[in-house]
């Protein structure tokens, strides 16, 4: 009876967590599909007060910064990661390192925005862009994927390691040949949330990216993003940008939702 009774409860409370998480979709959903059509995906917002027209510029202005946070973060991330689990033998710096993500994980998306403005944005080293929103991402990106490769590095059996340096391999053909690719499956899951993350991120988006109600001249220039779109036309008094937010909230959930399971399908491949 007592297994029962804490079986129940760990069912109700998954229950009580799903909840939240199906109804924010469902109605999500429900608002959003009402105006999903051709023209959502190909046509610029419409002036304030008017219909007829898209989200077209905000889809790629999101796939454009949050891939060039992506391309700034990884590699940064993963490198520091495999220096940390795999050449600083737990020294000072290390530590010191590994705190330092601890407190970034922490710290609100609101300081990276205005780190990254006063960064590229105010010193004119290239203003409002994708670019700088990128940066902006990059810096909320970092330390899910330092933490979440450090972690999966250091799961990797220590007799692994043993074998390939009896074969006769140096350290940097054990980290490139054996632990990364083992700790693959893992350091796509941690870029996976990091890549979720940013792309929701609305604050250092407004310092950075701004916004712009045309189509992207370049990576130089203001760009728009979902979030920011989100944010923007769910504020003003007009019914058809009002409905536009409930479409880019829609957009936004789908596009986290196929990056996850790209990343797990990719992941199960890699498995097997």
């Amino acid at each position: 009876m007592f297994n029962s009774l804490w079986t129940f409860l760990t069912f109700l409370c998954m229950i009580i967590t799903l909840i939240p998480l199906f109804s924010v979709l469902i109605f999500v959903m429900f608002q959003g599909l009402e105006q999903v059509n051709l023209d959502l995906f190909t046509k610029l917002p419409p002036p304030p007060g008017l219909s007829q027209g898209g989200i077209a510029n905000a889809i790629l202005g999101t796939l454009l910064t949050v891939g060039l946070a992506t391309l700034i973060s990884v590699p940064i991330g993963v490198l520091t990661a495999v220096y940390l689990s795999e050449f600083s033998a737990g020294n000072q710096m290390a530590r010191w390192v590994r705190f330092a993500t601890n407190v970034l994980s922490g710290v609100p998306s609101i300081i990276a925005g205005i780190f990254a403005y006063g960064l590229l944005v105010s010193t004119k080293i290239v203003g409002f862009s994708a670019v700088a929103g990128g940066v902006a991402l990059a810096v909320s990106m970092l330390p899910t994927i330092i933490r979440t490769t450090d972690e999966a590095l250091q799961l990797i059996p220590q007799e692994i390691r043993w074998a390939a340096f009896g074969l006769g391999a140096y350290n940097y053909q054990t980290v490139l040949k054996v632990v990364l690719p083992a700790a693959v499956p893992a350091i796509l899951t941690g870029v996976t949330l990091a890549i979720a993350r940013a792309a929701g991120e609305t604050a250092p988006l407004i310092f950075t990216a701004l916004f712009s109600n045309f189509w992207p001249k370049g990576i130089f220039e203001p760009i728009a993003t979902l979030s920011v779109l989100v944010y923007n036309y769910a504020i003003v008094p007009f019914k058809p940008q009002q409905e536009l937010a409930w479409a880019g909230s829609l957009i936004l959930v789908l596009l986290v939702l196929i990056t996850n399971v790209a990343a797990r399908w990719a992941t199960r491949q890699k498995t097997h």
